[in-house]
């Protein structure tokens, strides 16, 4: 399923340019560390709830997960857009 592996892939690429282990991101998100792992490879679907908790782990909207990452340059652009426009008080 794309979705599911670009979801997995766009984890992944904002994991790295936070300098982030599994078990780092794991910890950030609540989540459990192998997890984290499946979704990076695209072997798990991610509920609503888990999108959300990486999200905010990565200070990040959801909808900057779900866009295709076709490399680490342009996740890096998302990565930019994302701190410059969001505004984690209207999370809350």
């Amino acid at each position: 399923m794309t979705l599911v592996r670009n979801f997995g892939t766009a984890v992944r690429h904002l994991r790295e340019l936070q300098g982030w282990s599994q078990e780092q991101l794991a910890e950030h998100a609540e989540l459990n560390r192998s997890y984290v792992g499946e979704i990076e490879r695209g072997s798990a679907i991610a509920s609503i709830v888990t999108v959300d908790k990486l999200a905010r782990a990565f200070g990040v909207p959801i909808e900057r997960l779900l866009r295709p990452v076709a490399d680490k340059d342009k996740a890096a652009t998302v990565a930019k857009e994302a701190s410059a426009s969001f505004d984690p008080a209207s999370i809350r």
